[in-house]
């Protein structure tokens, strides 16, 4: 066993002072009470329920395993990552260019107002805790118009000192635990098939953010018909809970 000198032991004590203050504020960027509305949204889920595509447990479950292995895991997972890069080396075009392209890839008019809307909501949020991020004038918000949520997840997980892959992993868990919750209000699920869900698609997860890594610019785009025909329908729904 090798003996840590003080100076040393202080590094550490910085290093792990460090990673648990990151730790935390990944804990406050994806958890459930952040205000920014996020439970308002289903992302065409309540849609499926009323189609009667999902309507149980196993159901659902296969519901979200689609979402994630071809849409999360092709499109907002892997795309996070580029836009924490470009943030961490300042590159507002690459920082744009990836925003423009998560925005040409939501295909209703409810997807584009959700991501728009949170995203919008999230830059206000931090603009109240001191938090946005500034052009090199210092003066103005360097944020692009209309800037989407995962462009602003990507930054608030830079400025927490979030690595990427662990950004990632809670973009992934709050996705998956907003899904559960709409689930939970309108399906119905109980909390402990909710659970057991979450048991289900944890490995899948951490599986989707691997592959998500390894996936080069041409290999990147969403391929969900089914969430898009959901979503669409539920634009003009009878009666709704959510707003997407």
């Amino acid at each position: 066993m090798g003996i840590i000198m003080p100076r040393e032991a202080a590094s550490a004590a910085v290093t792990a002072q460090g990673d648990d203050l990151a730790l935390l504020g990944l804990l406050q960027l994806v958890s459930p009470a952040l205000p920014i509305g996020a439970f308002a949204f289903s992302q065409g889920l309540e849609s499926a329920f009323e189609l009667g595509w999902v309507k149980d447990e196993a159901s659902l479950g296969d519901w979200l395993t689609g979402v994630l292995d071809d849409g999360l895991t092709r499109c907002e997972l892997p795309v996070l990552a580029r836009l924490q890069r470009a943030w961490a080396e300042r590159d507002t075009e690459a920082i744009a260019q990836w925003d423009g392209w998560l925005a040409a890839n939501r295909e209703t008019a409810e997807l584009a107002a959700e991501d728009s809307r949170l995203g919008a909501s999230l830059a206000r949020l931090l603009g109240s805790l001191g938090l946005l991020p500034v052009d090199r004038s210092g003066e103005s918000p360097a944020l692009p118009a209309g800037v989407g949520y995962v462009t602003v997840f990507a930054w608030a997980a830079q400025v927490r000192g979030v690595a990427p892959r662990q950004a990632m992993l809670g973009f992934a868990w709050a996705w998956l635990e907003n899904q559960l919750a709409v689930a939970c209000k309108a399906l119905p699920l109980g909390h402990t098939a909710a659970q057991r869900l979450v048991e289900r698609l944890r490995p899948a997860l951490v599986a989707a953010v691997d592959e998500a890594l390894a996936l080069e610019d041409d290999e990147l785009g969403p391929a969900l018909p089914g969430l898009a025909l959901a979503s669409a329908l539920h634009e003009t729904q009878y009666s709704r809970l959510f707003r997407s």
